[in-house]
């Protein structure tokens, strides 16, 4: 995974590189030791509840345990605002996905000792690319339509479950099959609290099994275009108020600059054009 430090850092190299390269990228140290620590005991606390304990589980429910999500975090803390608007992550997707992107969602994923990992896969929107007729002829990676940010809270390592992801796969969007040998061929995306990884959504990837005595934090982001609906009701958590004073680039990736859908005439009229 290529590592772009702060003094190399440009949103054309994050670009070439996700698109051309490998698919992913690693930008190193971007959050503060106190941001890390904020980030973690807000994720611990959430994580750490009634619901996470017991003895009598279905499989589903045990999978759950051992891969502790928090959703919505932006409604959990001012300190994962502050990780969204950094300005590399800015940068960077305004490069990739053009200036007015939006988030599609913003969670935690702790992964406890245990974990057995998930399958190969790609990301909303191709998350269901396996069922080809149900999306647009011709229909490719040479335009992004997700962008992945997985800000790192613990050490990322190849035994805590590292994610793993197979450079280049990106080129050629299509669904990771039992028969392509992804683990054979596969890198992991490791890093240390405080770095962020980017990759193309469209590049397969997937939590690996940890196999460490402790649990690792990420916090998820899906980044997208403007015109693509988000996976996550964020809205929903948020109150008035903080919407009101939200920043104005957070207010965007949360999908108020883009004012569609909307009621005719098209596109809707300006309020000094309404009057």
């Amino acid at each position: 995974m290529k590592t772009i430090s702060k003094d190399a850092f440009s949103p054309a190299t994050v670009v070439t590189e996700l698109l051309d390269g490998g698919g992913a990228v690693r930008l190193p140290q971007l959050f503060t030791h106190d941001q890390v620590a904020e980030a973690r005991e807000i994720v611990l606390r959430e994580t750490t509840d009634k619901k996470f304990t017991g003895s009598h589980f279905n499989k589903d429910e045990e999978d759950a345990l051992l891969q502790r999500r928090v959703w919505n975090l932006i409604a959990k803390g001012d300190v994962f605002v502050d990780m969204l608007l950094h300005p590399q992550i800015v940068a960077s997707m305004q490069a990739f996905l053009g200036t007015e992107f939006i988030m599609g969602s913003i969670c935690a994923s702790r992964l406890m000792p245990g974990f057995g990992g998930q399958e190969p896969h790609i990301d909303y929107p191709y998350w269901d690319y396996y069922r080809t007729g149900t999306f647009p002829a011709r229909t490719n990676a040479s335009f992004p339509l997700n962008c992945q940010a997985t800000f790192l809270i613990d050490s990322f390592t190849e035994e805590n479950g590292a994610t793993a992801y197979l450079p280049g796969s990106q080129s050629d969007l299509r669904y990771p099959g039992p028969t392509d040998g992804f683990f054979d061929h596969c890198e992991r995306m490791t890093g240390d609290p405080g770095d962020a990884v980017l990759f193309y959504g469209a590049t397969w990837h997937c939590a690996m099994p940890n196999r460490s005595d402790h649990s690792r934090t990420g916090i998820l982001v899906e980044f997208l275009p403007k015109f693509v609906k988000p996976i996550e009701d964020m809205l929903g958590a948020l109150d008035q108020a903080f919407l009101d004073n939200a920043p104005p680039m957070l207010r965007q990736m949360l999908g108020f600059s883009y004012p569609w859908p909307s009621s005719p005439p098209h596109p809707p009229l300006q309020d000094d054009e309404a009057a």
